[in-house]
């Protein structure tokens, strides 16, 4: 019913930088159905009382069928190391609800705790998140993502991170990585050694 998502973060009942969310759900309307009139008006639905304290994850959904936002508890998920996985074929340029593409990468993971997604010999995102390189001078993101990010875009925009074609092959060229997105902004994640991306 609702093949689009966007997740937003929110703290202490307010909502973060929502103005780039729906700038990326008008976007992604206008490609899907052009010819439709939007379920949502660019205001954000109001935040129920008990999810008013800390950092919650608002998960609005939609489609031609209507609009639903549901909040719920953030609980991080730590990440300390990547399993490169390949797959030319995947397409996440929209954020669909239907992830299994992702999914079936996911579960190549090993024993580690994300995947890397490398299409046509490209660093691209992990399931969940943008992620950035650190060459010991400045913060480079893949200039293919399988999702360009909202907190990405942001980043971009304010030059605290550059874009860059970075293969498996150049990450002895990094000291680390950082995964990045809504509800992970990068002052807030570790830095992931190179030596914890597994081929």
């Amino acid at each position: 019913m609702y093949p689009l998502f966007e997740t937003i973060r929110v703290f202490n009942g307010v909502p973060q930088h929502p103005k780039w969310h729906f700038q990326r759900m008008k976007a992604a309307w206008r490609e899907l159905w052009p010819s439709e009139k939007p379920v949502f008006n660019g205001s954000f639905p109001p935040v129920p009382v008990e999810f008013k304290t800390g950092v919650v994850r608002c998960n609005m959904r939609y489609g031609p069928g209507g609009f639903q936002a549901d909040f719920s508890p953030y609980e991080k998920r730590a990440i300390r190391s990547l399993k490169l996985a390949a797959c030319d074929t995947i397409d996440y340029h929209l954020k669909y609800t239907d992830r299994s593409g992702i999914e079936s990468l996911f579960a190549l993971r090993g024993e580690c705790d994300d995947i890397l997604v490398v299409k046509k010999g490209l660093l691209t995102d992990t399931s969940v998140s943008n992620i950035i390189f650190y060459d010991g001078t400045a913060w480079i993101t893949p200039k293919h993502p399988l999702l360009r990010g909202t907190c990405r875009q942001r980043l971009l925009e304010s030059g605290r991170i550059r874009e860059g074609e970075i293969s498996p092959f150049d990450l002895r060229g990094f000291e680390g990585c950082r995964i990045i997105s809504a509800m992970r902004p990068p002052e807030e994640e570790m830095i992931i050694p190179v030596s914890r991306i597994i081929p």
